[in-house]
């Protein structure tokens, strides 16, 4: 589509008397002293802006409040012809079809959740759009070569810092749960990964860039949906697959997929959790990672469970400990969690929601034999082990398990470990007269 020029913008750039190097010089100034210190704009970006092009925000508004103080006069984006552009309410949703394209959802999808817009908040998981998801990943061809011309140059040591931040905040994730540091997460994805995405870069840096800003955008996603914020979470999934096809990283893909189907199993949804499980097994095999491979159909067999059929959930957990057996040390960072206590709780979810009592308590016992770094993990196990031992009616132990948990709950901001808690609490209702189990359902979800 040919853009319109924006007259008004050289309008108050005459008015100004000031070149286009040196707007783009106290643009970048304006820039570093409000904390954005990826912006890199030249001459040739003012000229961008006045043939059409509309930068990303908060670019405008800055432009804006230096003709302000130069003209001595309020100026508004307005003015200078770059009125805010109305956000579409399906944002994040959408699996794009290019690039550049995809570039642009998903930084708008940061920008939005900084400003904390309440559609996204308040947006509902939406089975259609994962579904989508879905069939663009498995169909989309392989091709795709990300690069881009701007004014940043980006290199490797870019992509590394990403990657680095994206570990120190899965650790606090684990730590102290989604709430604790998410909006940390999302700033920096607006204002130190969009410009990096918007930079200069060729093939090879573009899909090492892409993987990189997948990963934490799906650490970003996965914060939201430990938050509940279902719709928010699965925008953000949506767009870390995306971005990991854009680095051919079917690994990547395949775990995100798993992510998604963990949330839809979440949500009440246990076929299209069956769904996106499958996926995520297309992926794990064309990424030969076996973990990722045990890890999907543990999430089949989940789906299983949940959809009452046990002889379909025993043939994928099956499956799941054979390729389980079949993992080897050099597998990515990503999928370090996965080791055996994680796949013991998958086991012990699915003989729970069987009503397999005695085979539910064993395995949850063994999911508690895992690395002390993930807190809110070991609640939910404990919960699991506490509402395994309610089925077998064994109420003091449940109780004591209980008590535990809510001492680790206590350090958590995760809505996930309340309603963890909710759910056993409920599980000890007919035996609430009971002393011990008077005692925990007073204490109450954390």
């Amino acid at each position: 589509m040919r853009r319109e020029p924006n007259p008004l913008l050289h309008r108050h750039i005459a008015e100004a008397g000031l070149s286009h190097k040196g707007l783009a010089r106290r643009l970048n100034d304006l820039g570093q002293a409000r904390g954005l210190l990826g912006l890199r704009y030249d001459h040739s970006s003012v000229l961008r802006w006045i043939s059409g092009q509309r930068p990303r925000d908060p670019v405008p508004g800055l432009l804006a409040e230096i003709f302000s103080l130069r003209l001595g006069r309020p100026v508004c984006a307005e003015d200078i012809g770059m009125p805010e552009s109305a956000v579409p309410l399906d944002l994040g949703q959408e699996f794009s079809h290019s690039w550049q394209e995809g570039v642009r959802i998903v930084t708008a999808l940061w920008r939005a959740d900084v400003a904390r817009r309440r559609f996204l908040i308040d947006s509902t998981f939406a089975v259609g759009a994962g579904s989508a998801g879905i069939v663009r990943w498995l169909t989309f061809p392989g091709e795709e070569r990300p690069a881009e011309s701007g004014p940043r140059r980006v290199g490797a040591s870019d992509v590394a810092a990403i990657r680095e931040v994206t570990r120190s905040f899965g650790e606090l994730d684990n730590r102290f749960g989604g709430g604790r540091v998410r909006a940390a997460v999302v700033k920096y994805l607006d204002t130190g990964v969009a410009p990096l995405l918007s930079g200069s870069y060729g093939e090879a840096t573009g899909r090492s860039l892409a993987g990189a800003a997948a990963e934490l955008t799906r650490l970003a996603g996965w914060m939201a949906y430990d938050l509940e914020q279902h719709g928010l979470a699965q925008r953000y999934l949506i767009q870390a697959l995306r971005l990991a096809r854009r680095a051919g990283d079917d690994g990547l893909g395949g775990e995100i997929l798993a992510g998604m189907s963990h949330q839809a199993l979440y949500v009440g949804h246990p076929r299209h959790g069956l769904d996106l499980a499958r996926a995520a097994q297309v992926a794990a095999r064309a990424s030969g990672v076996a973990t990722l491979q045990s890890e999907a159909y543990a999430l089949e067999a989940h789906a299983h469970a949940l959809l009452a059929d046990p002889a379909a959930c025993a043939t994928a957990l099956h499956a799941a400990e054979r390729s389980f057996d079949r993992r080897t040390p050099d597998e990515p960072e990503w999928i370090g969690y996965f080791d055996e206590a994680y796949l013991s709780a998958k086991f012990a979810q699915c003989f729970r929601d069987l009503g397999e009592g005695p085979h539910a308590v064993r395995h949850a016992t063994r999911s508690l034999e895992m690395d002390g770094r993930y807190v809110r993990g070991r609640m939910f196990n404990l919960t699991l082990l506490a509402s395994a031992h309610v089925l077998e009616g064994e109420v003091e132990q449940a109780c004591a398990v209980a008590g535990e948990a809510m001492t680790l709950a206590e350090g958590l901001e995760s809505a996930r470990t309340r309603s963890s808690f909710a759910d056993l609490c409920r599980r000890l209702g007919p035996y609430e007269r009971e002393p011990v189990v008077a005692a925990v359902l007073d204490r109450g979800p954390v």
